[in-house]
């Protein structure tokens, strides 16, 4: 199934064209308004492409006259000097846009990037990497989109959409129990509702409230095993916690069904690509 973009993406370019642009490009103004020019776009670094539909509409914005024309596409994995698009039509509008174009281009690119990788290192097993809310403020829909570019499952997109019950909330409930129960009475069987511990202890008293999703705070490989032992077929177990790349085969092996990872949205890295003008 085709990964959907985001609802928001023409709010996020006219944004970015607005804390960028301002009130004009006054560089710009030293080209001739009638001049045109072409472009390639090189990436400088292996990587995995995300953003071409951010990077499109940042030029559609500013100058409909403004082609761009793909070689490659999102998910695709791209090599060092790879020429990816090619962009040609009217000068002012190509160099107002290129800063803009490109930061999307290069965040959403780090991010479906390191994502691949994290998914390759559990490949062939029953575990599925999970994004978070983690989020650069203003691009959580673009990220997520990146994120699934890049081999992973979207965790929920907000607060608003699914429940995931944590030490303040039970602290304010009383107990595992009343928490749970509370939320199952006064929302909707169609949300989901997780609920996190933080030790063997709580995950039996989350299975015996009757628990379908469960958040593995920072378990041990031991626990995590455990845990998969006890939750048998009766709930999904998420593991979360400062898991790195060199031990995420470990954590997927020990029989959790998800692993979420804040480091894909969080710690991120642009990937190099150059705009070289003709």
């Amino acid at each position: 199934m085709p990964i959907q973009l985001p609802q928001d993406l023409v709010n996020h370019v006219r944004h970015a064209l607005k804390e960028d642009v301002g009130s004009g490009d006054l560089t710009a103004t030293l080209v001739p308004v009638d001049a045109t020019c072409k472009a390639n776009l090189l990436v400088r670094e292996p990587a995995v492409l995300c953003g071409v539909a951010w990077f499109d509409e940042t030029f559609r914005q500013l100058d409909k006259r403004i082609n761009v024309s793909w070689q490659a596409a999102d998910g695709d994995e791209v090599n060092i000097d790879q020429v990816l698009c090619t962009v040609d039509g009217p000068s002012r509008g190509i160099l107002t846009g290129e800063r803009t174009a490109l930061n999307f281009l290069q965040t959403l690119s780090g991010t479906a990037t390191v994502t691949r990788q994290y998914a390759k290192a559990i490949q062939n097993t029953d575990c599925r990497v999970l994004d978070t809310r983690k989020t650069l403020p203003g691009l959580r829909t673009a990220q997520k989109y990146a994120t699934a570019c890049g081999g992973a499952d979207n965790h929920r997109m907000g607060l608003y959409d699914a429940v995931l019950i944590k030490e303040n909330h039970i602290r304010a409930a009383g107990s595992i129990a009343a928490a749970i129960k509370q939320v199952q009475r006064d929302l909707p069987a169609n949300i989901r509702i997780e609920i996190e511990v933080e030790s063997i202890v709580e995950l039996k008293q989350a299975l015996a409230a009757g628990a379908e999703f469960l958040l593995l705070d920072n378990f041990s490989l031991e626990e995590l095993s455990q845990a998969a032992t006890l939750a048998g077929t009766t709930a999904k177990l998420e593991a979360s916690g400062n898991i790195e790349l060199d031990r995420l085969r470990d954590v997927a092996e020990t029989g959790v069904h998800f692993i979420s990872i804040g480091a894909l949205t969080k710690h991120v890295r642009a990937i190099d690509l150059s705009l070289l003008f003709q």
